[in-house]
């Protein structure tokens, strides 16, 4: 007798999926809105419902396991179909033009993912994506030319009255150090200005009375990380945003970098489908 085919439990597929998007069962708690003991017994039925191990915990790290990898891929769809389906179903005629403002790094990587499911689920949507430095992109808004900007930020500061976070995490170093070691001014790898991460790393140099120039500017986060990769400099970013192939720096002579925000900001007179792209990206990531 054939095995019976097993039934998915959609909520459960979802909680799967915000923890390994965030990378811990807090986080995904608060995104979800409930307790971590309720989406750990979550996790637990799913990985019994399929007969195999999803995840590995410790007190110090998650990971998923390979068969956690690769159900993670089918995950996705199966969650972008069904929000989909409902999205087409409750607003069937929605359409227009959406123009968004975003930093460039942010959007070569966190951003994707959230802009696909939403095209997806809203497909006579159209968007307008533009990239640049956040005080650019302010520039832009305040002149009428964005509907939505998702722009960096200094914790703690009357900025942050300012948007509502969406993303926050610490800043760190990476790249090597051989100049401070052989006395010479560490060489920094910054974007053009205006820039926050650029202003956080030279204010944390000067702070600490450590040497420094400017050895690479680069307004395009690709042409910076290969700077890098060339050892022309180090560099601060987002934790979360250092690719394969480039290593975190370790020097102990280096200040800590302060967290970074990434805040969402818009006009207050939103069109329908503006509207739901905030509410979307809210959604996916604060």
């Amino acid at each position: 007798m054939p095995r019976p085919l097993t039934t998915l439990d959609l909520d459960l597929v979802r909680t799967f999926v915000t923890i390994a998007r965030l990378g811990r069962f807090t986080r995904a708690a608060t995104r979800l809105g409930r307790q971590q003991s309720t989406i750990s017994l979550q996790i637990t039925r799913l990985e019994a419902a399929l007969d195999v191990r999803l995840m590995e915990r410790s007190p110090q790290s998650l990971r998923l396991t390979d068969a956690g990898e690769r159900f993670l891929a089918h995950a996705e769809r199966l969650l972008a179909v069904n929000d989909a389906a409902v999205a087409e179903l409750r607003e069937p005629v929605m359409a227009g033009v959406v123009r968004l403002g975003t930093p460039e790094d942010f959007a070569t990587s966190r951003l994707p993912a959230v802009l696909s499911r939403f095209t997806h689920a809203y497909p006579a949507v159209a968007l307008e994506v533009t990239c640049d430095l956040t005080l650019n992109l302010l520039e832009g808004f305040d002149a009428g030319r964005f509907d939505i900007v998702l722009a960096k930020r200094e914790p703690g500061t009357r900025s942050t009255r300012r948007g509502v976070r969406v993303w926050r995490e610490p800043l760190v170093w990476v790249g090597g150090t051989q100049e401070a070691a052989e006395g010479r001014p560490i060489g920094l790898v910054v974007s053009p200005e205006p820039c926050v991460y650029r202003r956080r790393a030279i204010d944390a140099l000067e702070r600490t009375r450590l040497p420094w120039r400017i050895a690479y500017t680069c307004g395009a986060l690709a042409g910076a990380l290969a700077a890098v990769k060339a050892g022309l400099g180090v560099a601060g970013l987002p934790r979360d945003m250092v690719p394969a192939g480039i290593d975190v720096c370790r020097d102990p002579r280096l200040p800590v970098l302060k967290d970074t925000e990434i805040a969402l900001i818009d006009n207050g007179a939103l069109s329908v489908p503006a509207r739901r792209l905030k509410e979307h990206v809210v959604r996916a990531l604060g």
